[in-house]
């Protein structure tokens, strides 16, 4: 990592510009652990038999962003980025996968998540989790998915060490 370009979240801020500012943060933080890393690099797996990868976790948060926002909010038959069954494990294969096709999928659904965030009238804003048949608010997505990024942002931190010795922040 050569640089740490984010921006912090605020210290005060309404309940709404916290989760915002946060998901950002650990938006960012993924983004900063897969910085300067070859194609190769970013496929590396942490272990056999596993295959979990940096550029896997960026799949999978790519799955993660639809299901959560695009699926519960607007469109609850999106189908998966990388599977044509719901299957989040399917994400982290990413031994074929290149920078370009990972980051543009999930800058993709990132911006629709913040779209689809900014357009709701409030963090009440009800959505069905088709996979629970259950209605949910946005508040609780935003919640979800933050903790996601914190989860993995975790491994990623793993994974950037086993490529290049680098501790994460």
């Amino acid at each position: 990592m050569t640089s740490d370009d984010r921006v912090g979240p605020p210290r005060f801020g309404d309940e709404r510009e916290m989760l915002r500012a946060y998901l950002d943060y650990h938006r960012a933080t993924l983004a900063m652990k897969c910085e300067g890393l070859t194609d190769e690099e970013l496929r590396q797996r942490s272990m056999p038999p596993s295959t979990l990868s940096l550029l896997g976790l960026v799949r999978h948060m790519a799955e993660v962003e639809r299901a959560w926002f695009r699926r519960v909010f607007e469109e609850n038959d999106a189908p998966m980025v990388w599977s044509d069954r719901i299957d989040f494990q399917a994400a982290y294969d990413a031994s074929t996968s290149t920078r370009g096709e990972a980051f543009a999928a999930w800058e993709a659904e990132v911006e629709n998540s913040r779209r689809i965030e900014r357009e709701a009238e409030s963090l009440d804003r009800a959505g069905r989790q088709p996979r629970w048949g259950e209605e949910v608010s946005l508040r609780m997505v935003m919640l979800h998915v933050l903790l996601e990024y914190g989860r993995h942002n975790g491994h990623a931190d793993f994974l950037r060490q086993g490529v290049d010795g680098t501790v994460g922040a």
